[in-house]
């Protein structure tokens, strides 16, 4: 009897704490839900008075869509970049015996997440000013590339690994070239990296802040990141209704993404050939 009381005591604190820890996490997403349709929105979830004036204030202000259209520009200049010379890299490394190939991608790796933005701060925005990359998308792509391509040529090796050497010498029989084995054989096989290489670098760089605002100098070329700092009433109070309206039409394509790509692939992260 006293087994029964412990274990039903034990059950009732574990729905507790997890119910606790779900409501820690859940308030903050309730208010991003409810605040954009509340004609006062606070700090605190609550149930909404419903209005649309928020998004037709958000309509008003000149830079907010203009800044969403930035950032999709810049995660997909660099989701491009990135899914493009990594796959190049991990193929060279996987497949081209080079003394030392492990060895110079874990350094690499290591440093690139040691050396964060902030310690790199001052060399990346010289080399920009030198290169005349300052207030440049270019230049912004070509920064967030370089932080995120270790990890990504990391994670495109571990696939490129797993393919199996055989399909490419047959390709190399019928007269095929490097790129067009890469191509036609290995990509094919490898697209859920892929996915999860551009899924990863969409949402990193659709939440950079540092290096936009240090390389962008005209708020018309300024992305969602660094236009969401600048809403604030004329007495230096931030305005919530722009805020919270404003967060979730920028939340928005992050989710559908993830949703695309979990229904498209699900949780197979893995090659497409099967053992």
């Amino acid at each position: 009897m006293n087994g029964t009381v412990r274990e039903l005591l034990r059950r009732i604190g574990l729905a507790v704490f997890v119910s606790a820890v779900l409501g820690f996490f859940a308030l903050p997403l309730l208010w991003l839900a409810f605040a954009p349709f509340d004609a006062n929105p606070g700090i605190s979830a609550s149930l909404p008075e419903f209005t649309l004036h928020n998004f037709r204030v958000l309509l008003d202000n000149p830079y907010a869509l203009a800044s969403l259209r930035n950032s999709v520009l810049l995660a997909a200049g660099t989701a491009a970049l990135v899914v493009t010379t990594a796959s190049l890299a991990a193929y060279a490394l996987s497949r081209v015996r080079v003394p030392g190939r492990d060895l110079l991608l874990y350094v690499l790796l290591l440093l690139s997440s040691i050396i964060t933005g902030t310690a790199a701060m001052v060399p990346v925005f010289l080399l920009a000013f030198n290169l005349h990359l300052i207030d440049s998308r270019l230049g912004v792509i070509l920064v967030l590339t370089g932080g995120l391509l270790p990890a990504a040529i990391f994670l495109l090796k571990d696939f490129t690994d797993a393919t199996p050497t055989s399909y490419e010498e047959a390709a190399r029989v019928f007269g095929a070239s490097p790129l067009q084995v890469l191509r036609h054989v290995v990509l094919p096989v490898i697209r859920p990296g892929l996915a999860t290489v551009a899924v990863w670098t969409v949402a990193q760089v659709w939440g950079d802040f540092l290096m936009p605002f240090l390389l962008l100098r005209n708020p018309d070329k300024a992305p969602a990141s660094v236009i969401m700092y600048t809403f604030y009433t004329e007495g230096g109070q931030p305005d919530l209704p722009l805020i919270s309206t404003f967060s979730l039409l920028y939340s928005l394509p992050v989710v559908l993404m993830y949703l695309f790509v979990s229904r498209r692939y699900g949780f197979r992260f893995h090659g497409g050939i099967k053992r």
